[in-house]
Protein backbone atom coordinates (compact mmCIF):
# COMPACT_ATOMS: atom_id res chain seq x y z
CA UNK A 1 0.00 0.00 0.00
CA UNK A 2 3.01 2.26 -0.34
CA UNK A 3 2.26 5.76 -1.64
CA UNK A 4 -1.48 5.18 -1.37
CA UNK A 5 -3.85 7.44 0.56
CA UNK A 6 -7.21 7.11 2.26
CA UNK A 7 -10.44 7.59 0.36
CA UNK A 8 -12.83 6.69 3.12
CA UNK A 9 -11.99 3.12 4.09
CA UNK A 10 -10.31 2.44 0.74
CA UNK A 11 -6.63 2.94 -0.08
CA UNK A 12 -6.17 4.56 -3.48
CA UNK A 13 -3.50 6.28 -5.55
CA UNK A 14 -3.13 10.02 -4.73
CA UNK A 15 -4.31 11.16 -8.15
CA UNK A 16 -7.33 8.88 -7.90
CA UNK A 17 -8.38 10.38 -4.56
CA UNK A 18 -8.42 13.93 -5.94
CA UNK A 19 -10.56 12.83 -8.88
CA UNK A 20 -12.97 10.89 -6.68
CA UNK A 21 -13.34 13.72 -4.16
CA UNK A 22 -14.09 16.07 -7.05
CA UNK A 23 -16.73 13.62 -8.31
CA UNK A 24 -18.38 13.35 -4.87
CA UNK A 25 -18.81 17.11 -4.60
CA UNK A 26 -19.95 17.44 -8.21
CA UNK A 27 -22.80 15.10 -7.31
CA UNK A 28 -23.80 16.64 -3.98
CA UNK A 29 -23.33 20.34 -4.85
CA UNK A 30 -27.04 21.06 -5.61
CA UNK A 31 -28.21 19.72 -2.23
CA UNK A 32 -25.07 20.51 -0.20
CA UNK A 33 -26.49 23.27 2.00
CA UNK A 34 -29.78 21.48 2.64
CA UNK A 35 -27.96 18.28 3.61
CA UNK A 36 -25.68 20.19 5.98
CA UNK A 37 -28.72 21.54 7.77
CA UNK A 38 -30.40 18.15 7.93
CA UNK A 39 -27.32 16.17 8.97
CA UNK A 40 -26.36 18.53 11.79
CA UNK A 41 -29.85 19.77 12.69
CA UNK A 42 -28.54 23.22 11.81
CA UNK A 43 -25.65 23.01 14.27
CA UNK A 44 -23.05 23.47 11.52
CA UNK A 45 -23.99 27.16 11.54
CA UNK A 46 -23.11 27.39 15.24
CA UNK A 47 -19.84 25.53 14.71
CA UNK A 48 -18.84 27.89 11.92
CA UNK A 49 -19.73 30.94 14.02
CA UNK A 50 -17.49 29.59 16.78
CA UNK A 51 -14.67 29.01 14.27
CA UNK A 52 -14.98 32.61 13.07
CA UNK A 53 -14.80 33.84 16.65
CA UNK A 54 -11.68 31.72 17.25
CA UNK A 55 -10.13 33.07 14.03
CA UNK A 56 -10.64 36.62 15.34
CA UNK A 57 -10.82 38.37 11.95
CA UNK A 58 -10.18 42.10 12.06
CA UNK A 59 -10.90 45.01 9.75
CA UNK A 60 -8.34 45.37 6.98
CA UNK A 61 -6.99 41.81 7.13
CA UNK A 62 -6.41 39.43 4.24
CA UNK A 63 -7.99 36.04 4.85
CA UNK A 64 -7.88 32.90 2.75
CA UNK A 65 -10.71 30.37 3.10
CA UNK A 66 -9.47 27.04 1.73
CA UNK A 67 -12.01 24.44 0.58
CA UNK A 68 -14.57 27.22 0.83
CA UNK A 69 -17.43 25.10 -0.49
CA UNK A 70 -20.70 27.01 -0.63
CA UNK A 71 -19.13 30.02 1.06
CA UNK A 72 -20.94 30.42 4.37
CA UNK A 73 -17.72 30.56 6.39
CA UNK A 74 -16.14 32.97 3.90
CA UNK A 75 -19.20 35.23 4.03
CA UNK A 76 -19.04 35.46 7.82
CA UNK A 77 -15.34 36.32 7.58
CA UNK A 78 -15.94 38.92 4.86
CA UNK A 79 -18.34 40.78 7.11
CA UNK A 80 -15.69 40.99 9.82
CA UNK A 81 -12.78 42.33 7.73
CA UNK A 82 -14.64 45.42 6.49
CA UNK A 83 -13.52 48.05 5.74
CA UNK A 84 -10.41 47.47 3.70
CA UNK A 85 -10.03 43.72 4.15
CA UNK A 86 -10.02 40.86 1.65
CA UNK A 87 -11.39 37.33 1.77
CA UNK A 88 -10.25 34.90 -0.92
CA UNK A 89 -12.03 31.61 -1.64
CA UNK A 90 -10.38 28.47 -3.00
CA UNK A 91 -11.79 25.04 -3.70
CA UNK A 92 -10.79 22.01 -5.74
CA UNK A 93 -14.34 21.63 -7.05
CA UNK A 94 -15.58 24.15 -9.60
CA UNK A 95 -19.29 23.66 -8.88
CA UNK A 96 -18.85 24.18 -5.16
CA UNK A 97 -16.61 27.21 -5.72
CA UNK A 98 -19.22 28.74 -8.01
CA UNK A 99 -21.87 28.34 -5.32
CA UNK A 100 -19.62 30.05 -2.79
CA UNK A 101 -18.78 32.91 -5.12
CA UNK A 102 -22.44 33.45 -5.94
CA UNK A 103 -23.42 33.43 -2.27
CA UNK A 104 -20.95 36.19 -1.48
CA UNK A 105 -21.97 38.21 -4.53
CA UNK A 106 -25.62 37.94 -3.56
CA UNK A 107 -24.70 39.32 -0.14
CA UNK A 108 -22.79 42.23 -1.67
CA UNK A 109 -19.33 40.89 -0.85
CA UNK A 110 -16.72 40.91 -3.61
CA UNK A 111 -14.37 38.00 -2.92
CA UNK A 112 -11.95 36.52 -5.46
CA UNK A 113 -12.57 32.81 -6.06
CA UNK A 114 -9.73 30.57 -7.26
CA UNK A 115 -10.07 26.92 -8.25
CA UNK A 116 -6.94 25.11 -7.07
CA UNK A 117 -5.51 22.24 -5.06
CA UNK A 118 -4.82 23.14 -1.43
CA UNK A 119 -1.39 21.53 -1.78
CA UNK A 120 -0.47 24.05 -4.52
CA UNK A 121 -1.89 27.41 -3.49
CA UNK A 122 -1.23 30.05 -6.20
CA UNK A 123 -0.38 32.85 -3.77
CA UNK A 124 2.90 34.47 -2.73
CA UNK A 125 4.51 33.61 0.58
CA UNK A 126 3.38 35.51 3.67
CA UNK A 127 0.43 37.10 1.85
CA UNK A 128 -2.39 36.38 4.32
CA UNK A 129 -3.08 37.29 7.93
CA UNK A 130 -5.33 34.29 8.50
CA UNK A 131 -6.13 31.01 6.74
CA UNK A 132 -9.27 29.02 7.50
CA UNK A 133 -10.49 25.63 6.34
CA UNK A 134 -13.92 24.35 7.33
CA UNK A 135 -14.74 20.66 6.89
CA UNK A 136 -12.29 20.33 4.03
CA UNK A 137 -8.98 19.11 5.42
CA UNK A 138 -10.05 15.47 5.65
CA UNK A 139 -10.75 15.43 1.89
CA UNK A 140 -7.25 16.60 0.97
CA UNK A 141 -4.91 14.06 -0.54
CA UNK A 142 -1.82 14.84 1.55
CA UNK A 143 -2.87 16.74 4.65
CA UNK A 144 0.70 17.47 5.70
CA UNK A 145 1.44 19.09 2.35
CA UNK A 146 -1.74 21.16 2.50
CA UNK A 147 -0.95 22.37 6.02
CA UNK A 148 2.56 23.32 4.92
CA UNK A 149 1.14 25.32 2.01
CA UNK A 150 -1.26 27.13 4.33
CA UNK A 151 1.72 28.00 6.49
CA UNK A 152 3.72 29.22 3.50
CA UNK A 153 1.10 31.80 2.51
CA UNK A 154 0.66 33.06 6.08
CA UNK A 155 2.71 35.93 7.47
CA UNK A 156 4.71 35.19 10.64
CA UNK A 157 2.27 35.33 13.52
CA UNK A 158 -0.68 34.71 11.19
CA UNK A 159 -3.44 32.37 12.31
CA UNK A 160 -4.51 29.02 10.93
CA UNK A 161 -7.98 27.84 11.95
CA UNK A 162 -9.16 24.33 11.05
CA UNK A 163 -12.78 23.35 11.66
CA UNK A 164 -13.23 19.64 11.11
CA UNK A 165 -14.99 16.50 12.26
CA UNK A 166 -12.96 14.72 14.92
CA UNK A 167 -13.10 11.92 17.50
CA UNK A 168 -16.32 11.85 19.47
CA UNK A 169 -16.45 11.17 23.23
CA UNK A 170 -16.08 7.38 23.63
CA UNK A 171 -19.41 6.70 25.41
CA UNK A 172 -21.24 8.27 22.47
CA UNK A 173 -19.33 6.34 19.80
CA UNK A 174 -21.87 3.49 19.30
CA UNK A 175 -24.78 5.88 18.76
CA UNK A 176 -22.59 8.09 16.55
CA UNK A 177 -21.60 5.09 14.42
CA UNK A 178 -25.25 4.08 14.02
CA UNK A 179 -26.13 7.58 12.89
CA UNK A 180 -23.12 7.86 10.58
CA UNK A 181 -23.36 4.54 8.79
CA UNK A 182 -27.12 4.02 8.75
CA UNK A 183 -28.87 7.38 8.93
CA UNK A 184 -26.49 9.49 6.82
CA UNK A 185 -26.47 7.22 3.74
CA UNK A 186 -30.26 6.85 4.01
CA UNK A 187 -30.65 10.62 4.21
CA UNK A 188 -28.21 11.10 1.33
CA UNK A 189 -30.22 8.72 -0.83
CA UNK A 190 -33.57 10.37 -0.03
CA UNK A 191 -32.47 14.00 -0.31
CA UNK A 192 -29.43 14.04 -2.61
CA UNK A 193 -30.06 10.80 -4.48
CA UNK A 194 -26.59 9.60 -3.55
CA UNK A 195 -26.06 7.26 -0.59
CA UNK A 196 -22.44 6.53 -1.58
CA UNK A 197 -21.36 10.16 -1.24
CA UNK A 198 -22.57 10.30 2.33
CA UNK A 199 -21.18 6.87 3.13
CA UNK A 200 -17.83 8.30 2.04
CA UNK A 201 -18.44 11.27 4.35
CA UNK A 202 -18.86 8.96 7.34
CA UNK A 203 -15.81 6.91 6.40
CA UNK A 204 -13.64 9.98 5.81
CA UNK A 205 -14.39 11.18 9.35
CA UNK A 206 -13.27 7.85 10.82
CA UNK A 207 -9.89 7.87 9.06
CA UNK A 208 -9.21 11.55 9.79
CA UNK A 209 -6.64 12.24 12.54
CA UNK A 210 -8.01 12.73 16.04
CA UNK A 211 -7.62 15.98 17.95
CA UNK A 212 -4.17 15.33 19.41
CA UNK A 213 -2.77 13.86 16.17
CA UNK A 214 -3.96 16.82 14.11
CA UNK A 215 -2.49 19.20 16.68
CA UNK A 216 0.89 17.49 16.24
CA UNK A 217 0.57 17.67 12.44
CA UNK A 218 -0.13 21.41 12.58
CA UNK A 219 2.89 21.91 14.83
CA UNK A 220 5.06 19.91 12.42
CA UNK A 221 3.90 22.23 9.60
CA UNK A 222 5.53 25.20 11.34
CA UNK A 223 2.89 26.47 13.76
CA UNK A 224 3.19 27.30 17.42
CA UNK A 225 0.77 27.76 20.33
CA UNK A 226 -1.50 25.18 18.72
CA UNK A 227 -4.66 24.40 20.66
CA UNK A 228 -8.00 22.81 19.94
CA UNK A 229 -11.55 23.33 21.11
CA UNK A 230 -13.98 20.42 21.17
CA UNK A 231 -17.56 20.97 20.03
CA UNK A 232 -20.48 18.52 20.11
CA UNK A 233 -18.69 16.15 22.53
CA UNK A 234 -15.66 16.02 20.23
CA UNK A 235 -17.58 15.11 17.09
CA UNK A 236 -16.26 18.43 15.78
CA UNK A 237 -13.13 20.34 16.79
CA UNK A 238 -11.57 23.70 15.99
CA UNK A 239 -7.77 23.84 15.89
CA UNK A 240 -5.89 27.14 15.94
CA UNK A 241 -2.18 27.74 15.49
CA UNK A 242 0.12 30.69 14.81
CA UNK A 243 2.72 30.74 12.04
CA UNK A 244 6.20 30.72 13.52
Amino acid sequence: MKDKVDFGFERVAPEEKAARVRSVFDRVAPSYDLMNDLMSLGLHRVWKAIAVAIARPRAGERILDVAAGSGDLALALAKRVRPGGEVWLTDLNRRMLGRGRDRLLDAGALAPAVQCDAEKLPFPAQYFDCVTVGFGLRNMTRKEGALAEMGRVLRPGGRLVVLEFSKVWAPLAPAYDLYSFRVLPWLGERVAGDADAYRYLAESIRVHPDQATLKAMIEAAGFGSVEFFNLAAGAVAVHRGYRI
